[in-house]
């Protein structure tokens, strides 16, 4: 299949530092690939992968201090794609809505993966005026805002199973790994590492716009002497990291997409404890990957019990359910039944078939959920 994935330009693909969906969209990019696939990258000219590059900005935009206008680097990758569409037999964007407004003049199938936040009052509108274009999401939690978009499916993210190797013993700290912004609450991390008298790593990015934030909130925090703040890693960092710590602490405080960082610390064995936030239920499974709890007494308990858990059991989970293979298998059936409908389409204008009857449904796409 001649498959198009086209990647936000914030980051490389993958991201030399931080970056979810662009380490997301390398991943699967990279495991279409392996599977035979000829895939074409739309992303920015630093990126590395074995499919075909279209460079659609010289760097990375977060990492470029003369890009003044990012919007205007997305939508000129817009056209692009659009320019090339017959080119490919599906398109498959990452960049949210972005794409919305010129999808349906396009002449192969096409779908947009959710990776944002969705409970935004202003997106109702925007989704009811294009209810009809195929969006996928990457937990069922995600979509719940917005019940009457034409959801293809859910495809929980996947990482290569030789990207992290596991780690047999019981790590010497507690970890965060992430933003230092208000909904991500380092601050209930330090609490809970204080509590418990254990190290806390964090490994965290500042964006321009939480600055302020850390300094009027977090930066007084951090003189804690349990806290060892390391700054902003990157690929490289992150198995050692992760791998050598007793449990990762994700202390959500908002309705989180997904999370990677749980299933990353799944990869190298290290259990996780987490907030009951968004995507947090789907994701974990207590008593296996780790725990989900509802308050910081809940998590200091929940953090002693989880330091106990067999490490090997919490790695065969990830391996289980969060494969980049698992991932890609699921994202391709979705490829086919767009296709499979396009084709059932035209042969419908060119009256070469009748038309479906009226109660006549297609099947519910996979998730992965039969692998939980």
């Amino acid at each position: 299949m001649r498959i198009a994935q086209v990647s936000p330009l914030f980051e490389s693909v993958p991201p030399k530092l931080y970056g979810g969906t662009e380490r997301v969209v390398s991943f699967l990019t990279e495991a279409l690939v392996d599977l035979g696939h000829e895939v074409t990258l739309f992303a920015s000219a630093d990126s590395v992968t074995r499919a075909t590059l279209v460079p659609c900005a010289a760097r990375a935009l977060r990492l470029d201090p003369a890009c003044q206008d990012p919007l205007a680097r997305h939508l000129a990758m817009l056209e692009e794609v659009w320019r090339r569409a017959a080119e490919f037999d599906v398109i498959h964007f990452h960049l949210d809505y972005l794409s919305f407004p010129q999808a349906r003049g396009c002449p192969v199938p096409q779908l947009a993966t959710m990776h944002s936040r969705l409970d935004v009052a202003e997106l109702v509108p925007l989704f009811r005026a294009f209810a009809d274009l195929p969006v996928v999401s990457i937990s069922d939690a995600q979509r719940a805002p917005l019940p009457f978009a034409n959801w293809c499916g859910t495809v929980y993210h996947g990482l290569p199973l030789e990207l992290y190797s596991f780690r047999p013993g019981r790590g010497r700290y507690l970890a965060f790994l992430g933003r230092l912004s208000p909904e991500k609450r380092v601050d209930r991390a330090i609490e809970i590492a204080r509590r418990l008298d254990l190290p806390l790593k964090v490994a965290a990015k500042i964006d321009d716009k939480d600055r302020a934030y850390y300094e009027r909130e977090l930066k007084p925090l951090f003189a804690d002497p349990h806290v060892e703040f390391v700054g902003e890693i990157g690929e490289r960092e992150k198995g050692d990291f992760l791998g050598n710590a007793a449990a990762l602490l994700f202390p959500v405080d908002w309705p989180e997409p997904f999370g990677l960082v749980m299933i990353e610390a799944m990869a190298c064995g290290t259990p996780v404890v987490a907030f009951r936030c968004g995507s947090v239920p789907e994701v974990m499974r207590d008593g296996v990957s780790g725990y989900v709890v509802d308050t910081i007494d809940g998590a200091v308990e929940a953090t002693a019990r989880a330091l106990e858990l067999p490490r090997k059991r919490c790695r065969a989970y990830f391996e289980g359910r969060f494969s980049a293979p698992r991932m890609a298998n699921d994202y391709l059936a979705i490829y086919e039944r767009l296709v499979a409908g396009e084709h059932r389409r035209t042969q419908r204008r060119l009256g070469l078939v009748p038309p479906d009857p009226p109660s006549a449904t297609e099947e519910p796409f996979g998730n992965g959920a039969e692998l939980a």
